[in-house]
């Protein structure tokens, strides 16, 4: 066994530094995090210093039990996982794993910290270690107390108020906020209507536009982002344009020409943010997916000879390069594109970032010489447009500025007399590239960059000369409201308020896809019904806890607590008592109905009775009466589609047109259409059919008859063999044949034709296979929403809600949000409900109070924030 154990995050990094440092140095992987707090109350102890209970990650066992193992051949353990807090914690939760097994004693630990994976890098961490920063751990540890906590408290309460199954995070919930705090700038915007007068000219046959500024001695306005407009109406527009017209006759003539030189520098390497930003606007690329193709292309691509890093570490606030890198990418650049594109001076970049941490670089290739084009076609396409992006970015910043001559005209009617005033002023303007300096490198994108702008080309004009007036055009404008977030968007709103770090904005947003408070329209965030009133909920009544500013100050908080400027245990208490009051009283004091945000639609002209919309413990439902009258209510979920605060009493009133009868088959069974809790379905008797695509609305009695023979024959496709007893068939599955009696399914030995197994052993073996819907090992398996069943309890999933109602309590809806129903081949009849009022099974919440264990061992994976 080598005398040095260096432990790293990941297996492909192992692989790769093994290769730099040689024989004396074994090289593992801890697989990401390898300790958790416990899953349950009390994982801290808010009554002792915010104590944190510990235990292993039960996927990583087996990894650090390798660890431990090496450690005791080894003479030097050199900790070597991610530069930054959360690869210092893994680094001291190991450390402190090994210390409680009796590895480390008489052992030298060492901390070694790299940037990027060559073998430079890696051999002078190795030759200079560090030791373990305590204040990076206590900073992640108060982070991971804070989110745990706010989770664990604020999550329960929202099941209690709202709906099971809901989340809430200390910085989660503030990024939902950002965005229903702009679906509702977007909702209560008032468009305003302007005009402008364009012009259409041309000077010795080449075209050119402008605009018209000034009209009859008033400046034209026409000024977004301050609200000023001086034409507002065609009338307006049209005697203006008249007045302009009969001045012009025909002709402009040119009174001033300004021509100056305009320079534009370059933009800083990325970080993290940055890159997320670029990649989803110019690449298409989610969050998520930039981070997990930066975190390839830095652990290492093998060409033949081992993998090499092709960039430094993707984690990073830091826009710093350091003096060799910059020295390489110079190189590159007087090879690439001439000695003139390179500046005399290094450039160099201030980090904007007030907690931005210096040691760390910005993201860029680890070899400039390394261009795209020796890439392409040796690593995965998706890969290679990021590398392209990072290195364009990376060679552009070190590069001259790009130089313009801006030029602006000036132009007045051509029937104007000398000397007297004009009746209109005219300006065009336009740019010409001079020197393209960096732009030789990287292309301005208007999503991206704050500077770009058009430029139009104009033909050689000069005082005194005369152009032909082409068209004079009016056109109408309307304002329009603020734009919805898409992903850079958003990256880019939180980091500008200090909200969050960015390396955790990609979980964040994937949370909110994942708990259905956004959807994703045209790449803009929507919050959904559900989002809207989690956010209300929290925005009133926590306020402070989901203020921009507070959690902005907060985050400035751990910041001091990673540089060893404050401590960790009196922020957390400063935060806890106020936090956890509030929730206490909340909890006593706010009942499900001010939640449930009702809305009162209008009255159903059959029956009278009053109809509203409002959110139950399975998502937005209408409800046709109230608790109070005689009659009980009846209950719809809405459609997909259907929004809470826009649906109107018409389409409510169709909603409860459902079950309805469709026809009768020869043996005399009903046929009906309805929707239940996983979908539209077609029943004929006690079975069912799901309904994918058709309108169950529109359904009729023919469409519905296709329906159920097509039903009829998946399910004699399956059907290996049938024993008329107990209702025990052999089935083709998704995985092969099994055995089922519609309550259990039970494996077929691999060395047995499944028709050939008789009763008796079908018998013995469906006895010892666990019932549906636990795991083979007893254990209750959580509902998996992306397989739903497709044969819904109709008539017992409409009444429980009318009896929760004539209690008094706030109803499960009858009919949940139609979800994604199951092929027809995999649906079932449900079993019947045990009552009125209980139409499926009701949720565990205190099973369900426990935070999601980590199972996966990858960082990518982390606890909602």
């Amino acid at each position: 066994m080598s005398a040095n154990l260096v432990i790293v995050e990941s297996p492909a990094k192992a692989k790769t530094i093994k290769k730099y440092l040689g024989k004396d140095f074994e090289v593992l992987a801890s697989y990401g995090h390898v300790r958790d707090l416990v899953p349950k109350e009390g994982a801290v102890d808010t009554e002792n210093n915010f104590q944190m209970r510990y235990e292993l990650i039960e996927r990583n066992t087996r990894h650090v039990d390798a660890i431990e193992r090496a450690m005791r051949k080894a003479g030097s353990l050199y900790l070597a996982t991610d530069p930054d807090r959360e690869g210092e914690a893994i680094s001291w939760h190991l450390y402190e794993i090994l210390k409680e097994r009796g590895v480390l004693k008489d052992k030298h630990v060492h901390r070694a910290k790299f940037f990027e994976i060559t073998k430079h890098e890696i051999q002078n961490a190795i030759a200079t270690p560090e030791r373990l920063s305590k204040a990076l751990v206590n900073a992640q540890q108060a982070r991971r107390a804070l989110d745990y906590l706010v989770g664990f408290n604020l999550s329960p309460l929202l099941w209690k108020k709202i709906m099971p199954g809901l989340s809430a995070g200390r910085v989660q919930s503030v990024a939902l906020r950002l965005i229903c705090d702009r679906e509702a700038e977007i909702v209560a915007f008032k468009r305003q209507e302007y005009w402008t007068l364009e012009v259409e000219a041309e000077k010795d046959g080449q075209p050119f536009r402008a605009r018209v500024v000034e009209v009859g001695g008033r400046k034209v306005e026409a000024d977004v982002q301050k609200g000023r407009f001086t034409i507002t109406d065609e009338a307006a527009a049209r005697a203006a344009e008249q007045r302009l017209s009969a001045a012009c006759g025909g002709s402009l003539k040119v009174v001033g020409v300004e021509s100056k030189p305009r320079s534009r520098s370059p933009q800083a390497p990325f970080r993290t943010s940055t890159l997320q930003q670029a990649a989803a606007n110019r690449l298409g690329f989610s969050a998520r997916r930039t981070m997990q193709l930066a975190q390839k292309l830095y652990e290492g691509v093998d060409f033949g000879e081992g993998p090499v890093g092709l960039i430094t570490y993707m984690r990073t606030d830091s826009t710093s390069l350091s003096a060799e890198a910059i020295g390489q990418i110079r190189d590159t650049i007087g090879v690439l594109y001439g000695k003139d594109a390179v500046p005399a001076e290094p450039r160099t970049y201030a980090n904007k970032q007030k907690n931005a941490q210096e040691a760390h670089e910005g993201i860029r290739p680890t070899l400039a010489a390394n261009t795209p084009d020796k890439l392409k076609g040796h690593i995965d396409a998706d890969m290679w447009r990021l590398y392209d992006l990072i290195w364009k970015r990376t060679i552009a910043s070190q590069m001259e500025n790009a130089l313009f001559e801006q030029v602006g005209v000036t132009l007045h009617p051509g029937g104007t007399a000398e000397g007297a005033a004009p009746a209109g002023v005219v300006r065009a303007s336009g740019s010409t590239l001079i020197k393209p300096g960096y732009l030789a490198a990287w292309e301005v994108d208007r999503n991206d960059d704050d500077d770009a702008e058009d430029g139009g080309r104009l033909p050689p004009l000069a005082q005194g000369d005369v152009a032909r007036l082409v068209k004079l055009n009016p056109e109408q404008h309307f304002t329009e409201p603020p734009p919805r977030y898409t992903e850079a968007g958003l990256v880019k709103a939180l980091e500008e308020r200090g909200i969050g770090r960015p390396s955790t904005y990609a979980a964040i947003i994937e949370t909110l896809r994942a708990r259905k408070y956004v959807e994703d329209e045209r790449r803009n965030f929507v919050p959904t019904d559900t989002g809207k009133i989690v956010s209300g909920f929290l925005v009133r009544f926590f306020p402070q806890y989901v203020d921009y500013a507070f959690t902005a100050r907060l985050e400035d908080d751990l910041d001091d607590i990673s540089r060893g400027d404050k401590e960790w245990v009196p922020v957390m208490k400063a935060f806890w008592r106020p936090f956890i009051d509030r929730v206490r009283d909340i909890e006593k004091t706010v009942s499900r109905e001010e939640v449930a945000q009702a809305r009162q639609l209008g009255t159903d002209p059959v029956s009278g009775r009053p109809v509203s919309v409002r959110i139950g413990q399975y998502g937005p439902f209408v409800q046709l009466g109230t608790k109070d009258d005689e009659e009980k209510p009846k209950f719809a979920g809405l459609r997909p589609g259907q929004k809470m605060d826009a649906i109107e009493l018409a389409d409510a009133l169709k909603l409860f047109t459902l079950p309805r009868t469709l026809g009768h088959l020869p043996d005399g069974e009903t046929v009906s259409v309805g929707i239940g809790r996983f979908g539209p379905y077609v029943k004929y008797g006690a079975k069912y059919v799901s309904v994918k695509t058709d309108d169950p609305y529109t359904l009729e009695f023919p469409r519905a008859l296709e329906l159920i023979e097509e039903k009829k024959r998946a399910d004699a496709a399956r059907l290996i063999r049938d024993y008329g007893v107990d209702n025990i068939q052999v089935q083709h599955g998704r995985y092969g044949p099994y055995l089922t009696d519609g309550k259990r399914n039970a494996r077929i030995p691999k060395d047995r034709d499944p028709a050939s197994l008789s009763l008796e052993e079908a018998q013995a073996l469906i006895a010892a296979a666990p019932p549906r819907g636990t795991s083979r090992f007893g254990r209750r398996k959580a509902a998996a929403p992306a397989a739903p069943q497709a044969a819904p309890a109709a008539a017992a999933a409409a009444a429980a809600p009318a009896a929760r109602a004539a209690k008094g309590a706030t109803p499960k809806a009858g009919a949940r949000p139609a979800a994604r129903p199951a092929a027809p081949e995999q649906a079932k009849a449900p079993a019947p409900a045990k009552s009125p009022a209980r139409a499926g099974p009701k949720p565990r919440v205190k099973a369900a109070a426990k935070p999601a264990r980590k199972k996966a061992a990858s960082r990518a994976k982390k606890p909602a924030r």
